[in-house]
């Protein structure tokens, strides 16, 4: 017997571009109060935010087609905070209210009031931490259904979002890509704990029934294995520390970057940014469910 992934590209693209822009702003507060004057970085990452999650909950709407015949059923979502989905709708409503206020008094080069940006980024946490618990409500697949997922979509929603903001910063603001030092050394660890996550969501998975056994399966070594050890372990994971580790080394030797140091972080931050879709497209794909069988006497 075979299935049909139950999700596919829009919802990925979704999780991915939600998780990304919930990391960007939390990557905004962290240069604001350890690198204030990296000033064009800070406001890109809030703009990079918005645009991110407003592109995502569109891709949401569309791929819930019955959600545009029928608009009320989404306002029915805030009726049950029982239910994951309507605290999902709580946090990223809130998170995006915040998100345009703090948008609008860049563009009017007025002051983001701290607390404002506090409160973004603590609902930014909950973005990252809900894209991965959106999954876990589906109960009968053991891919999805694992304590592990939502924080591994956080780390990844921080590393992608961090890696977004870099990645500009090499392009367009290399001497302030120079003094956000603090931001580069935390970014360089997050491929290595998100490499530990996934391996041990997979061990589990591979032991929870048959189900979990065949989907981990699937990606370590059947249809989707090529993506998921060439385009996520190598280009999403491993290539970035590599590049990462030899510039911290490179950078160490001589008092400023080049041309080539900033190639290498661009090379490096694009393949966070692969990475961290494939890692929520191989996860709503490769997902299969519990089958039940019933023997008729």
């Amino acid at each position: 017997m075979s299935f049909e992934p139950v999700w596919g590209v829009p919802i990925a693209l979704y999780l991915f571009l939600a998780g990304m822009g919930g990391g960007a702003f939390i990557t905004a507060t962290i240069i604001r109060w350890k690198h204030p004057q990296a000033v064009a970085m800070r406001k890109f990452a809030h703009y990079l935010s918005f645009i991110a999650v407003a592109i995502g909950l569109v891709l949401l709407m569309v791929d819930a087609r019955a959600g545009f015949q029928n608009p009320l059923r989404f306002a029915l979502l805030l009726t049950n905070f029982g239910s994951v989905m309507t605290w999902g709708v709580v946090f990223l409503a809130v998170f995006m209210i915040v998100n345009l206020i703090v948008c609008i008094l860049d563009l009017r080069k007025a002051n983001v009031p701290w607390a404002l940006e506090v409160v973004g980024s603590v609902f930014g946490v909950f973005v990252g931490v809900y894209t991965g618990a959106l999954l876990g409500v589906a109960h009968t697949f053991p891919l999805w259904n694992s304590a592990l997922l939502p924080i591994l979509f956080l780390v990844s929603a921080v590393s992608t979002g961090a890696a977004a903001v870099l990645l500009y910063g090499a392009i367009r603001q290399p001497e302030e890509l120079e003094q956000i030092t603090w931001v580069k050394t935390a970014h360089y660890f997050f491929p290595i704990v998100e490499l530990i996550l996934v391996a041990a969501l997979l061990f589990i998975t591979f032991y929870n029934g048959e189900a979990g056994a065949n989907s981990a399966i699937s990606l370590l070594a059947g249809k989707y294995a090529l993506a998921f050890w060439i385009g996520f372990i190598v280009v999403g994971l491993v290539g970035p520390a590599v590049i990462e580790t030899f510039l911290t080394w490179r950078v160490g030797k001589k008092p400023k970057s080049n041309a080539a140091d900033r190639a290498g972080t661009i090379v490096a931050d694009a393949g966070v940014l692969v990475g961290g879709f494939l890692l929520r497209y191989l996860i709503v794909v490769a997902a299969l469910p519990i089958t039940l069988v019933v023997t008729v006497l």
